[in-house]
This record gives C-alpha cells, sequence and structure tokens, in this order.
C-alpha cells in the first residue's frame, strides 16, 4: 500500500496524531471561558456548540466516503486547512454569530479527521504485515494523544498566567499559539503520510468522488448485517451527549467552585496537562486489562466509573475536589477511546472502514449538539451541578451496550476470540 514497514508506518502515525491534538490542548482549558469573556451566555454557548454537532452530522459520512474513494492525505490536508481556518476566525470572534462560523468550521474539520489517520494507519499496518496487532499501535496513539494534549494544556496555562500581551487578551494567546501547531500539524502531513493511488488526474479524481455515494451506502448496509456493529454505534450516542458534562461545563463547574474565571483557566491549565497525563497512563494500561477481563466488560466498567466521576465533579466542593474528579474521569476516557475503537475496528475491512469509522464519530455529533443544548440549558436554568448529574446518568447508561451481542466479534481474555466464554475461530469481517 505504502512501501514503508509496519515499525515506519507506527512510528509516522504517532508523529501526526501528536500533531493532530497539540492544538487540542492549547484550545481545551480556554475555550467556553473565552466565549464567555466575550458575551455569551451558557444558553448560546450550548446553540455554538450545537452549530458544530450539527456540521458533522451533515457532513461526517459524505467526507468519510470521499478519503475511501480519493484517498486519505487530501482529505487530512483538507480538514488542517478548515482548521487553520476556524483558529483564525476564533481568535478575532466577538459575537454569536462569528462564534457559530469558527464552529461550522470546526465541524467541517472534526467531519474531514475524523477516520482517516487512523484508517490509513490500520491498512498501511496490514499491507506491511497482515498479522500485526494494530490495537497495540491504536492504543500508542492514544497515549500519545493524551502527552500531546497535555503539553498544549500546559502551555495554555502557562501563556495565561503571563497574561495579555498586547493586543492579544490572556485567553486569546493560546489560540494563536494553537494556529502555528497546526501549520506544523498540515506540513507533517504532506512530508510524513505515504499514501499510494491510482494515477490519472482529474477523470479519476471524478471516478473516485463519483463513488463516494455508493462507499457510504455499503457502510450503512454493515449496520443491517451486524447487531455488534450497531450496538457500538449506540454508544456514541450516549457518549457524545454525556462528554459536554466533562468537557464543556468543567471549566465553568471549576470556575463557579474557584470564584473567578482567570484563576480557573490559569488552574485547567496545569489541571488539564495532569489530566491529559493520567488519559495517557489510562491508555497505556488498558491492553492488559482488556486482556484479562475481555474487552465488552471492560468497556462496559468504563462508562459507568466515568459516570461516577462526573457525579463526583458535580457534587464535590471546592477545587481540589472538584479537580482530583476531573483526573480520574480523563484517565477512564483515555483508557475507554482504543478499547471501543478496536472493537469497531474487527467489524469491517478496509474498502468501508473509514466510513464506519466516520458513522461511528457522526453518531455522536447531534448526540453532542443535544447535549450541549439541554445541559447548557439545565446550567443556566437551574444550576451547573445538576446539569453534569444528568450528563453522568446518561455516560453510565451506554454501558449495557457492550453486551448486547457477546458472540465471536468480540476480543477476550489473553487476546483469544470467544463465544460465550468458550474460545473459538475469529469470524469473517464483513
Amino acid at each position: 500500500m505504502t512501501g514503508l514497514t509496519a515499525r515506519q508506518v507506527h512510528r509516522r502515525y504517532l508523529i501526526l496524531h501528536g500533531l493532530r491534538w497539540a492544538p487540542v490542548g492549547l484550545l481545551i482549558p480556554v475555550w467556553v471561558l473565552l466565549m464567555l469573556e466575550r458575551g455569551l451566555a451558557l444558553p448560546q454557548i450550548g446553540l455554538v456548540v450545537a452549530a458544530q454537532g450539527l456540521a458533522v452530522l451533515l457532513l461526517e459520512l459524505p467526507t468519510g466516503g470521499l478519503a475511501d474513494a480519493i484517498g486519505r492525505k487530501p482529505v487530512l490536508i483538507g480538514a488542517a486547512a478548515a482548521n487553520l481556518a476556524s483558529l483564525s476566525l476564533l481568535a478575532v470572534a466577538d459575537s454569536f454569530a462569528l462564534f457559530v462560523a469558527v464552529m461550522l468550521l470546526q465541524g467541517l474539520y472534526r467531519a474531514l479527521e475524523s477516520g482517516p489517520l487512523e484508517s490509513w494507519y490500520v491498512d498501511a499496518t496490514l499491507a506491511a504485515d497482515p498479522d500485526a496487532r494494530y490495537e497495540h499501535g491504536l492504543s500508542h496513539g492514544a497515549v500519545v494523544g493524551g502527552l500531546a494534549i497535555a503539553a498544549g494544556a500546559l502551555a495554555c496555562g502557562a501563556l495565561v498566567a503571563i497574561g495579555p500581551v498586547s493586543p492579544v487578551s490572556a485567553l486569546t494567546g493560546p489560540v494563536v499559539v494553537a494556529g502555528v501547531l497546526q501549520v506544523v500539524g498540515l506540513v507533517g502531513l504532506a512530508l510524513l503520510l505515504v499514501e499510494v493511488r491510482p494515477p490519472g488526474g482529474a477523470p479519476t479524481l471524478t471516478a473516485s468522488v463519483r463513488q463516494v455515494p455508493s462507499v457510504v451506502l455499503g457502510a450503512l448496509g454493515l449496520l443491517r448485517r451486524s447487531r455488534v456493529l450497531v450496538a457500538l454505534v449506540a454508544v456514541e450516542l450516549f457518549w457524545g451527549f454525556g462528554m459536554i458534562s466533562f468537557e464543556t461545563l468543567m471549566p465553568v463547574r471549576l470556575a463557579e467552585v474557584a470564584g473567578d474565571a482567570d484563576r480557573a483557566a490559569a488552574l485547567l491549565g496545569p489541571v488539564g496537562a495532569v489530566a491529559w497525563l493520567a488519559s495517557a497512563g489510562g491508555a497505556a494500561l488498558v491492553p492488559a486489562l482488556s486482556r484479562r477481563l475481555g474487552a465488552p466488560v471492560t468497556a462496559a466498567a468504563f462508562r459507568i466509573l466515568q459516570g461516577a466521576t462526573v457525579v463526583a465533579m458535580a457534587l464535590l466542593a471546592g477545587p481540589v475536589g472538584v479537580i482530583v474528579a476531573y483526573l480520574a474521569c480523563y484517565a477512564i476516557h483515555g483508557a475507554s477511546n482504543p478499547v471501543h475503537m478496536g472493537l469497531l475496528h474487527r467489524q469491517v475491512d478496509g474498502p468501508h472502514r473509514t466510513s464506519v469509522v466516520s458513522l461511528n464519530s457522526m453518531v455522536a455529533q447531534p448526540a453532542g449538539a443535544l447535549g450541549g443544548v439541554v445541559l447548557m440549558a439545565i446550567a443556566g436554568a437551574a444550576s451547573v451541578s445538576l446539569a453534569m448529574l444528568v450528563g453522568a446518568a446518561v455516560l453510565a447508561a451506554a454501558a449495557p451496550l457492550y453486551l448486547v451481542s457477546p458472540g465471536p466479534s468480540w476480543i477476550g481474555r489473553r487476546g483469544r476470540w470467544v463465544w460465550n466464554g468458550r474460545p473459538t475461530e475469529p469470524p469473517r469481517r464483513i
């Protein structure tokens, strides 16, 4: 596929994955606080978040099919360009309409980048070594992503602590630096991602684009033939809604208990760094835990535990208690994703891989949009704590979906395939 060895694919995937997530680390601590600083109310912020979710809902499957049809590299480069445009607009946005425009661009970015890099890694690894255990690489990617976000969050805290550098405010500085890092990531994609595509110029491109609807329909067809895939995709509905409780509401909750938004932003820098180090640690430990308990049981337990940590964030008084619960939440968050994605990739082969990953991501977006509107409305009308408790309940409610169909498509103990606890042969992929 690429002429690269499995080791080279692994190394390049980790580098590109780190470059993708470092700008996110810079933005997480200040994203909501920046909108509050520029005059938006909590219900307005909920609508802004919903704009991104709706954009991804409309674009996720077509862009996933586009990546499978024309190649992952051009789609990822387009995603990086969209993110750079959104960050440039975010640096100057000062109204509800402009923040909606920022989030629509973010929605385009998320739709384009969701899946192609991971799918390239899996297919390129299997092309180099058909017996490779790419789940380990996905876990390593989660570790690198956590470390990259931690470094970005730490840098964010330092930039906010330094204060404004005229004419850039303290909360805007991290946005500017994130834009610079996105330029570095764009260059990295151009140089490191090697993908072999048939030559042919514009006619081939046109023919590939025409394949997008059939690729998308093929991915949707997989849902009709796999109960396991339906259950895994359904998990994302709950996850997308519930993540608002700790991603979007956490800065507001910390500002509430700390008594000051700037203090909360300064705290969220180092706290966010430690949180994503905890996330990386959880991702590093999950292969051993998954082998011992089985991936479905492990994934289900993580959903319940994460809901419990959000309950703690909602109810504990004082910054220390909220921060400790937040760190535990992100340790579980980092461990959950590679388990979920490993199970998902086991359900599909290369031709529809990116489309299925996009389908998985797509369903989280309308759920996240709904969560943003509902939970922010609850926070504005009642309290932030009540909104977080609702989000925690939704997160935990996803747990049984991992156990709906414990057939041979699930990985069991010590890396073997099992059917209701008994070793069996791997199933044929659909």
